[in-house]
């Protein structure tokens, strides 16, 4: 099925032409058609990369009344960088339309928001907190909304907003449309639709979309002193590298790209110890290419939406199959095949499997493995059994905390 079959006006076609989309993706062939024509509300479970922005931007497009200068579309989002990211991306759907979209959230001075406002925005995307900020002052009125998205809803709730979300909902009208787009669907989730929304329809693309098809994976086996090392060699032997290198820590985060600059690498550094505006001139930076390398942790990463990011590199292995699958789908996006490739220290075979068998992918041994020393080898697996026994002991699990550690090097699982 073709973009021109999903019931979309002639002028959004050639946006979406300019975008160079070809084929829509599962969840926009499941949503658009839905928006357009139905009166039901949806709960849509799909990462982040299979489109899911574009499902519901381009029907909202569609049902925006241009005369009409109040907000007909409210869309929350759980963090800023992924509200500007989701404003940018409905602004460049909107081809001719004059549709006005404006993003709201915290630590921004909020005066040039409220003016904003005051001038007329059909599509607010915010921040719940800093959306309930404008309510409370009198500088948003929500009576007018047709459509209430919830972007990444599960990743909301985790982080407490739900009592924001119930009150900026019940300043909406109770004729709209109400969408949920999440990755998981855990209880809360049901039970928030139960709550505010009508009849509603789930739609969740196969588990195996839920993974990135299109991203090849290797892990290295290496010591933590070569590992700089081993991503310069990475690095080099890619030609035109653009990427994001995850880091465990902000202090690792600046520590790398610092050492990567000096040895003349376009790197720079993404953490949460960074202000806003320093966030945002980075990230901009990376996104038009001015900066080929981000080196960043995974919480100011979270909701990063990228283009053509052709690596990632795990410096740190991920905590959780969760963490790891949402690194590696920052590449491999709309149709583009990506690579991804984690570092590993010996005794972090059996965490590593255990990513790989939870998360459901297939990762294979690099060629750049290096050979390490049986002095080497042993030391980090003694190390690494006292540190997971002791995060198994603190009640965190301990899935990987115990037991015996493979001395050989597995080629892949």
């Amino acid at each position: 099925m073709s973009f021109e079959n999903l019931g979309l006006s002639e002028a959004t076609l050639v946006a979406v032409r300019r975008k160079g989309f070809s084929q829509p993706t599962d969840i926009q062939r499941e949503v658009i058609p839905r928006l357009l024509s139905g009166d039901t509300d949806i709960i849509g479970q799909s990462q982040t990369g299979t489109g899911k922005t574009a499902a519901f931007a381009l029907p909202i497009i569609e049902a925006i009344d241009e005369k009409e200068k109040s907000v007909q579309a409210i869309i929350l989002t759980p963090t800023r960088e992924l509200a500007l990211q989701v404003a940018d991306e409905i602004k460049s759907l909107r081809g001719k339309k004059r549709v006005y979209v404006y993003a709201v959230y915290g630590g921004q001075p909020i005066g040039p928001q409220i003016r904003a406002l005051e001038r007329g925005t059909h599509v607010v995307v915010g921040t719940p907190g800093r959306v309930l900020d404008h309510i409370r002052r009198g500088t948003m009125d929500l009576s007018g909304v047709k459509f209430f998205i919830l972007d990444e809803a599960d990743r909301m709730l985790d982080m407490g907003f739900i009592d924001d979300i119930e009150a900026i909902f019940r300043e909406t009208p109770k004729k709209k449309r109400v969408l949920m787009f999440s990755a998981t669907m855990p209880p809360e989730i049901k039970r928030l639709a139960r709550r505010y929304m009508g009849n509603y329809e789930v739609i969740s693309v196969s588990s195996d979309e839920l993974v990135p098809e299109m991203v090849d994976q290797e892990y290295i086996e290496v010591v933590p002193a070569r590992k700089l090392t081993m991503l310069r060699k990475i690095l080099d032997g890619s030609e035109d590298f653009y990427g994001i290198v995850f880091c465990a820590t902000k202090r690792e985060t600046r520590e790398i790209s610092e050492k990567l600059r000096r040895a003349g690498y376009s790197a720079e550094a993404l953490n949460g110890d960074m202000s806003q505006a320093t966030r945002e001139r980075t990230f901009w930076r990376f996104k038009t290419k001015r900066t080929m390398i981000l080196v960043a942790t995974d919480v100011a990463a979270r909701g990063l939406d990228v283009q053509d990011v052709g690596h990632i590199v795990n410096y740190s292995l991920p905590m959780t199959a969760e963490d790891y699958v949402h690194r590696i789908g920052r590449t491999g996006r709309m149709g583009k095949r990506g690579k991804a490739t984690t570092f590993i220290m010996p005794g972090e075979f059996r965490r590593l499997r255990y990513i790989a068998q939870t998360a459901g992918v297939d990762i294979q041994k690099s060629e750049l493995s290096e050979e390490i020393p049986r002095e080497y080898r042993e030391r980090y697996e003694r190390e690494n059994r006292k540190s997971y026994s002791r995060n198994s002991r603190r009640g965190s699990g301990g899935k990987w905390g115990r037991g015996d550690y493979s001395r050989g090097s597995r080629g892949r699982w």
